[in-house]
């Protein structure tokens, strides 16, 4: 018996020694900048082992001991291969080399579209900013979101905006990340482009559902925008003028392959173009007038590499939209034989902004551990100011009134993230976060000076919502499990706590996404996930305005909460081919809606009592037919959804569509390069239109005016509108095409692009808004009496159109 205990445990000893297993980790990267390569592709070709690299470039892959052969890869370069005879822990790092041969198959997309087959992940697309600007644009202004604004699921807002509205949400339940960072307000110009700099990122990931529970605090979707790490052995740059816009990007070593940096800034230039158009009025007029408006923004980020297990990052934006206007006169005047002046001056202005930044260290704990460690800081703050001064020469009397108006949010984070590989099975990720929120309402300063014969009068107030703040504490654990060849999954669970105003809302968000691989080129994919928002977004306009305010939820409005469900497939076709279609059904509760008739006077001011309380449920259908390779490049998307709201004391307690609920929505990107020197894009885009409500008819009513019995206005008429419902009529369909041609040259330092963007291009009058309007005329009547004239009022539905076709040029040089 003893005997044959030590042969078992012998046997034991050997078998365990033939079947250990050793982790290969490190880093994918561009070989010649040293940028790291998100979600590249590691694949080992002897266990047919597959890892990806996290969003930091690392992998890491357990293999049994003895001979591989991996292979790393991304769209776009040039795959690199190791063969190597595993005996311990070892570290590889590959470094892909941009492919000039394949340049045609880099499009909008990254690495993902690749593996839609295999990940477990579904309702997610990832854009890389580089080649964004292959998409026609409008007035020559390349913008993230307006691509986003192309793929199945998201809709547009107004014409020429750049909000988004993802599965049925609203513009609020939208998480827009830019380096881990939120950025509350994510629009420039009224919304018409974002602060999202296309120069200056990397990559883009939009979630539309099926969310991993890192993420969390938003309802619809997630927008992860990672910017450019800056290039460690060269430097670079890219110069563009435009109609709209002109902006710079420079990045560059400051370390030879140890730091480096890169830097974008961006200005629109409106107030230039004003000042001629002002100083001919102010000629004309004999007036003193000055207006403007402009935006810049400036994104900065270095990263230095302290060695292979230890990285420093430091990210910032900064980005401002002012407006203003300015008037001042004098009036001179002869009275009682002598001579006065009148004095008159006033002063408008707008200004609102984002302010963010981070500082991330990275380290590798062990190889099958990596952590990344962040400080981050964000705050959008919004202001307004009126100065009007009056001297009455005359009277000898002085008067300055000064108004000021100012909210904001700031947030300050602490956050800790590990990546987890125990083996080539699983993915583990888990972390916590803590967030503080200082919210600033509103606040009103006014002065009042007045000045009478040397006798000052001077009234100083002050009103101000109160400040409010909040605690955010989010907890996560998810693992990307592979089960079998077949099937894989990513289950998880999203743990917030939120305290404000002695209120504390904890939920438990369970996230699950899986996928059966039923043959080589085709998955079955489904999802499920809950999501919890802890702040609300006044908006009474339906674009975004800096007006707009964000105010943390409270006893009366507790956490809006959604569940979402999805199930789809995705199907690798011949000709570098990819199809995927998904059906959804989405649930939300606690959603806010602004009373009837209730207007909204840019404070946060008893904000409870012009809101009601309500559900909203959305589903739909979803398809996309896309090529990432070859010399033709781009997407038909096609959406087939509803999008419903019910609130008890809305609509008569009856259900209603919501403002961007849409039937239809279909999109045609196609980018075709006919040479190196030469290519074109074009954009066909249709939509069922927007719902508005408005009156279904108009009555005359006479009725008596108490105020005026002993005069002929006795009598007064008003007019009655009746309403059938909230959003009770669609606008007509929105329709549009758009082109785009760019010619490029390679100069002796680098490549100029003439680019020319026709937007609308068949000049289509799509609708902005739609408003009743009366007209009167003069109808001839003619009677045994004689003629007479009788008075005919005829009331019709006006459509306003205020984007025709619009062709713009682009000078750009990259160097």
């Amino acid at each position: 018996m003893k005997k044959l205990f030590t042969s078992l445990s012998l046997l034991l000893m050997v078998s365990a020694l033939f079947a250990q297993n050793y982790t290969i980790s490190g880093y994918v990267r561009e070989k010649k900048s040293n940028e790291r390569l998100i979600n590249a592709n590691i694949y080992d070709e002897i266990s047919l082992k597959v890892a990806t690299a996290n969003k930091y470039g690392f992998y890491s892959i357990t293999l049994p001991k003895g001979k591989v052969t991996l292979t790393a890869s991304y769209v776009g370069y040039g795959s690199q291969s190791v063969e190597l005879n595993v005996q311990k822990d070892t570290i590889i790092n590959f470094e892909l080399e941009f492919n000039s041969e394949d340049i045609e198959s880099v499009t909008v997309y990254g690495s993902v579209n690749q593996n839609k087959v295999e990940s477990s992940e579904m309702s997610v697309t990832e854009l890389t900013g580089a080649k964004i600007d292959k998409i026609p644009v409008m007035m020559g202004e390349a913008d993230v979101l307006k691509v986003v604004q192309l793929l199945p699921g998201v809709q547009s807002g107004m014409e020429g905006t750049s909000g988004i509205y993802v599965r049925g949400g609203g513009p609020d339940q939208n998480l827009f990340l830019l380096d881990g960072v939120p950025v509350y307000n994510a629009s420039h110009l009224m919304g018409f482009f974002s602060v999202f700099n296309p120069d200056a990122i990397k990559t883009v990931k939009l979630y539309k559902g099926g969310f991993p529970a890192r993420y969390g605090g938003r309802l619809s979707s997630v927008v992860d925008i990672s910017m450019k790490d800056g290039n460690m052995n060269e430097f670079h740059g890219d110069l563009s003028v435009g109609l709209l816009t002109s902006k710079i990007m420079l990045e560059g070593p400051l370390v030879k392959e140890k730091t480096s940096f890169m830097l974008s800034a961006r200005r629109t230039y409106f107030d230039v173009f004003l000042k001629p158009v002002i100083a001919y009025q102010n000629m004309k007029w004999d007036e003193n007038i000055d207006a403007g408006a402009y935006i810049n923004d400036y994104n900065l980020k270095i990263n230095h590499v302290f060695s292979d297990r230890s990285r420093l990052y430091f990210s910032g934006y900064l980005g401002e939209d002012h407006l203003h206007e300015s008037y001042d006169d004098e009036y001179t005047y002869h009275r009682d034989n002598k001579t006065y002046t009148d004095q008159y001056e006033d002063e408008f202005g707008l200004s609102w902004g984002n302010k963010i930044a981070s500082l991330r260290w990275n380290y590798l704990i062990s190889p099958k551990l990596f952590s990344n460690t962040t400080v981050t800081y964000s705050k959008y703050k919004f202001n307004t100011y009126y100065d009007y001064y009056y001297n009455d020469g005359y009277e000898n009397t002085e008067s300055n009134d000064i108004f000021d108006y100012f909210s904001g949010i700031e947030d300050i984070t602490l956050k800790a993230d590990f990546d987890y590989y125990p083996n080539s099975n699983h993915s583990i990720k888990f972390g916590t976060s803590y967030i503080n929120h200082y919210f600033t309402p509103g606040a009103v300063t006014i002065d009042s000076d007045y000045i009478e014969d040397d006798i000052q009068a001077y009234i100083d107030s002050a009103f101000q919502n109160q400040d409010v703040y909040a605690h955010d504490v989010s907890a996560y654990f998810e693992d990307d499990i592979k089960l079998s060849p077949l099937f894989k999954l990513n289950a998880g669970l999203h743990l917030s706590w939120f305290n404000v105003d002695g209120e504390n809302y904890l939920n438990l968000q369970p996230r699950l996404s899986m996928r059966y691989k039923a043959r080589e080129n085709l998955s079955f994919k489904a999802a499920y996930s809950r999501m919890v928002q802890h702040v609300h977004l006044l908006n009474y306009s339906g674009i975004s305005l800096p007006t707009d305010l964000w105010l943390p939820v409270t006893k009366r409005f507790e956490p809006p909460v959604s569940d979402q469900i999805a199930a789809g497939l995705a199907l690798n076709l011949p000709n570098n081919l990819v199809f995927t279609t998904e059906g959804f059904y989405k649930t939300m509760h606690n959603l806010i809606e602004y009373k009837e008739g209730a207007s909204f006077n840019g404070t946060a001011s008893n904000w409870e009592d012009k809101v009601e309380k309500g559900d909203g449920w959305s589903y739909g259908a979803e398809f996309m037919l896309e090529k990432t390779i070859g010399k033709t490049t781009g997407w038909i998307g096609y959406t087939l959804a509803w999008n419903w709201r019910q609130f008890d004391e809305l609509n008569f307690g009856n259900k209603f569509p919501a403002k961007y609920d849409r039937r239809n929505d279909i999109s045609v990107v196609i980018m075709h390069e006919f040479s190196k020197k030469f290519d074109i894009g074009l954009i066909w885009v249709y939509g069922t239109g927007n719902a508005v409500t408005l009156a279904s008819s108009e009555y005359e009513l006479a009725q008596l005016n108490p105020t005026h019995r002993n005069n002929y206005n006795y009598w007064e008429s008003r007019d009655i509108k009746l309403y059938k419902g909230r959003n009770n009529y669609r606008m007509p369909a929105y329709q549009r095409m758009d082109l785009g041609f760019n010619w490029h040259k390679k100069k002796k330092h680098g490549i100029r692009t003439w680019s020319l963007s026709i937007y609308n291009a068949y000049n289509r009058q799509n609708p902005f808004f739609m408003m009743w309007d009366t007209e009167y005329s003069e109808k001839i009547i003619e009677t045994q009496e004689g003629t007479t004239w009788e008075t005919v009022r005829e009331t019709k539905l006006k459509q306003v159109s205020i984007f025709p076709i619009l062709p713009t040029f682009t000078y750009s040089f990259k160097f």
